[in-house]
C-alpha cells in the first residue's frame, strides 16, 4: 500500500524575540479569523460564543508568556499551527473541541469551582472502614 507524503514546509526560525513575538500575534490573528468557520463546522453556537473561544485561545497563548527563547516559541507556534489546521480540517470531533477549549476554560465543575476530592464523605467513610 503506497501513500503520498505531503510536502512539509518548515517555517523559518525567528532571529530575535521581537520577531517571534510578531509571529505569535500573527498566529493569534489567524486563529481568531478562523473561529467563525470552526463554529460552523462543529456546530458550537449552542455551547460557546466566539468571544469565549477567542479568550480561550489567548489564555493558551498567555500560558507560555514567560518563555523568552525564540526557538522554543517557534516550536510552540508550529504546534499551535498544527492544532489549528487539524481543527479547521475537521480532524477532531465536536467533543474534543468542547473538552479542550470550552470546559477547560470554565473548569469541569463550573466557573471558580474549588472542589477538593478528599472532602468527600463517602470516600472518608470508605478510607476509615476496616477493609485495610
Amino acid at each position: 500500500m503506497a501513500f503520498t507524503m505531503r510536502a512539509v514546509k518548515v517555517p523559518p526560525s525567528s532571529a530575535s524575540l521581537e520577531e517571534a513575538r510578531h509571529r505569535v500575534f500573527d498566529f493569534f490573528k489567524l486563529a481568531c479569523r478562523s473561529l467563525p468557520k470552526v463554529m460552523d463546522i462543529y456546530n458550537l453556537d449552542d455551547v460557546v460564543t466566539i468571544s469565549q473561544l477567542r479568550s480561550s485561545i489567548s489564555a493558551q497563548i498567555r500560558k507560555n508568556a514567560h518563555i523568552t527563547n525564540p526557538k522554543v516559541i517557534d516550536m510552540l507556534l508550529l504546534k499551535g499551527e498544527e492544532e489549528l489546521s487539524n481543527i479547521v480540517e475537521h480532524a477532531k470531533q465536536r467533543h474534543h473541541i468542547i473538552g479542550q477549549y470550552v470546559v477547560e476554560q470554565s473548569g469541569p465543575h463550573g466557573e471558580g469551582s474549588t472542589k477538593d476530592p478528599s472532602t468527600s464523605q463517602f470516600l472518608n467513610n470508605f478510607y476509615t472502614s476496616n477493609y485495610f
